[in-house]
């Protein structure tokens, strides 16, 4: 343990959040009396973040410099058996590191949300809500163990279901939030599963323990079947990421989470909650280095995710849902990285995904208010010479998406094309032209967005849902006829701070964090059954000359196709758009209903479900609980009694009577053993 780092000092990381959050969520609302005015609160809550940013750099400062470590645990919460449950801490260069980018990216946000929520009567609830979600974050990425691991995964999980239904007299708002929190539990089912069978086989909580057992569990099966133990726990622990990453088909939850306020969206899709998935698959690196089939349901389920979530941000029309399929897509770049062993070039593509995309939510959230909360991207063009800020850093985030050369999302989407290219798993094939495929894909949807909502002739006077309710839409009063407008600069410094991130963060880091020793211990490799990240650590030559190769590579012409045909689609013939979908009808329909999975969870597996839980209850609960043992039982008693009743006549020669046959029935019965 390194005397740079103290328990004490750590210790800021999560609680100035949380107390922040209990501050704002007590005394601030009606629940303490409403002492703490708007200002008190975004104050309170802004400084405990901050101090947990300003804590984290300094860690993350330790780490890189003085190779400082610590992993202690705090205090044991309960004993069962020979099962410690424990809270600790463990700081290496991956917890570091995530810390760092949570508590930016939360600074960003809680400071975006005083203007965005300036006019909202939640305001005060709102700042509790997303101090409360940075601590569970950093609970997360900050344990030692399982058992606070799971804490801070649960955590996200609720305080997303109340930001998802912030505004909770929608019903849609409503029915998100109930949607997310469903399909996390179906991914969390499997989670619990996984770290049963870890506790069950390794008796133990704590990640150097397991870890240091894992080659025992290599050895072992499922007990009753012929399956690998690793396998089933790697599978298992994969399951909870695919509902919190939101990976194919348990990604139903989180376009729908765009219901909530702009600020928890970049939030959530950014530094938080979808991310704990990826965070979750590297740090369980040891054990998965395990297991090629699990690798291999990673690689595969990344890959749908990848290229088929992009396919719907190509017919989306609200620019937030724009966002949040790319955000779909790129969860699945990084799940692929994870299932060809690139855990570092995951954890890589998640660093510099959390600036650009919370760059590109907040600058979407910057336009809805602009637009006086018009969020339908049909009606918006020429925003740029009423928003110049928003309307650069939204371009420069458009630009770090799509992975152009020499910003910083290029330099983390590329190296996971070439790792997934020198992968020789199962589902590499698929997985490579997925990745490949992608690219297209999310270059012709970014800037489709970019062109209609910049560029182009003004239409924002031509909304026909201009006059009617904006329920639908935001929680501010509508102004119908104003002109768009550039946001107040508590809204368009997050941008500007977000942006330089954005376009220099992957030059500088992808030296020592891919092919230095950045991550050490962190992330584990079997190099020799999974070579990917050792060739592309023998092909790189430098950030300079990585960039200057990729403009003769095939990545860059698919993205540069992707942004000259969509000008031209929308820009200089937009008739084409209409025609194609005219073609095209059963396949826009199908893109349209989002390959019908939702209906799908709604009229098969939700009636499933339902027909089942009735089957339970009335063949179950009324005929065999109620009916058979509860009832039963009164009534075998109550018919026992009615024939024993009629023994007890109160005459005493009855009695006598009886006895008699008693005595008699006893002495057959010994005669008849002894015969």
């Amino acid at each position: 343990m390194s005397q740079s780092l103290q328990v004490s000092t750590l210790l800021l990381v999560p609680m100035a959040p949380l107390v922040g959050a209990v501050l704002a969520g007590i005394f601030g609302t009606q629940l303490g009396g409403n002492h703490l005015g708007r200002r008190a609160v975004h104050s309170i809550t802004i400084l405990g973040v901050f101090i947990s940013f300003v804590v984290s750099a300094m860690t993350l400062y330790s780490v890189i410099v003085d190779g400082a470590h610590l992993n202690e645990t705090l205090y044991t919460w309960m004993v069962v058996g020979s099962l410690n449950m424990q809270v600790g801490f463990l700081i290496d260069s991956l917890t570091s590191m995530m810390m760092c980018v949570v508590t930016f990216v939360s600074l960003m946000v809680h400071i975006y949300t005083i203007g965005y929520m300036e006019e909202d009567e939640g305001y005060n609830r709102f700042f509790s809500y997303i101090s409360l979600f940075t601590f569970s974050m950093l609970m997360l990425v900050m344990s030692n163990n399982l058992l606070q691991l799971f804490f801070g995964w649960e955590a996200v999980g609720l305080v997303s279901y109340l930001l998802i239904g912030f505004w909770f007299t929608r019903p849609t708002a409503v029915f998100a939030n109930m949607k997310a929190f469903l399909v996390n539990r179906v991914g969390d089912f499997g989670f619990i599963l996984g770290i049963g069978l870890i506790a069950a086989f390794t008796g133990t909580l704590d990640y150097s323990e397991i870890f240091q057992k894992t080659h025992a569990l290599t050895a072992l099966l499922l007990p009753g079947t012929e399956w690998s133990l690793i396998t089933v726990i790697c599978i298992c622990l994969f399951i909870g990421a695919m509902g919190k990453s939101a990976q194919f088909p348990l990604h139903v939850w989180l376009p729908d989470s765009m219901e909530g306020p702009t600020p928890i969206s970049a939030l959530i899709h950014a530094a938080t909650m979808v991310t704990a998935g990826i965070f979750m698959v590297a740090r369980m690196s040891p054990l998965f280095e395990c297991s090629d089939t699990a690798l291999s349901v990673v690689l595969i389920v990344g890959s749908i995710t990848a290229l088929f979530m992009g396919f719907l941000g190509i017919i989306q029309n609200d620019i937030k849902r724009v966002v949040a399929y790319s955000t779909l897509s790129q969860l699945g770049y990084m799940t692929v990285a994870l299932g060809v062993s690139a855990y570092s070039v995951a954890v890589f593509h998640l660093l510099t995904h959390a600036f650009f995309k919370a760059l590109l939510f907040l600058g979407a959230g910057s336009v809805i208010m602009g637009m006086h909360h018009n969020q339908d991207i049909r009606w918006m063009g020429g925003v740029r010479k009423y928003m110049p800020i928003t309307w650069i850093t939204s371009l420069i985030g458009s630009l770090a998406l799509i992975g152009t050369p020499f910003f910083s999302g290029f330099y983390s989407k590329d190296s996971i094309i070439e790792a997934v290219g020198e992968s020789h798993l199962y589902g590499a094939g698929f997985a490579y032209f997925a990745v490949l495929a992608g690219v297209f894909v999310t270059a012709f949807y970014s800037f489709r967005m970019y062109f209609l909502v910049f560029h182009g002739e003004e239409r924002y006077d031509q909304n026909p849902d201009a006059h009617h309710d904006h329920a639908a839409t935001a929680d501010h009063e509508h102004h119908d006829h104003h002109s768009p407008h550039e946001s107040p600069w508590v809204v368009t410094l997050p941008l500007i701070l977000l942006a330089i991130p954005s376009v220099g963060l992957g030059f500088i880091a992808v030296g020592p964090m891919l092919f230095g020793d950045f991550f050490g211990d962190s992330i584990v490799i079997n190099a020799m059954a999974h070579p990917a990240m050792k060739e592309l650590t023998e092909a790189f030559v430098g950030p300079v000359e990585m960039a200057q190769e990729a403009f003769t590579s095939l990545p860059f012409g698919l993205a540069l196709f992707g942004v000259v045909l969509s000008y031209y689609m929308y820009m200089i013939n937009p008739a084409l758009p209409a025609a194609i979908k005219r073609i095209a009808q059963p396949l826009y329909t199908i893109l349209e209903n989002k390959y019908y999975m939702d209906w799908f969870n709604e009229n098969v597996i939700a009636r499933a479900t339902r027909a089942l839980g009735n089957g339970l209850w009335r063949g179950g609960d009324q005929n065999v609980i109620d009916g058979f043992i509860v009832n039963g039982s009164w009534k075998l008693v109550g018919a026992c009694a009615a024939v024993i009743r009629k023994f007890q006549s109160g005459f005493l020669f009855h009695y006598a009577l009886s006895m008699i046959f008693g005595v008699f029935l006893l002495m057959s019965w010994f005669l008849w053993l002894k015969v």
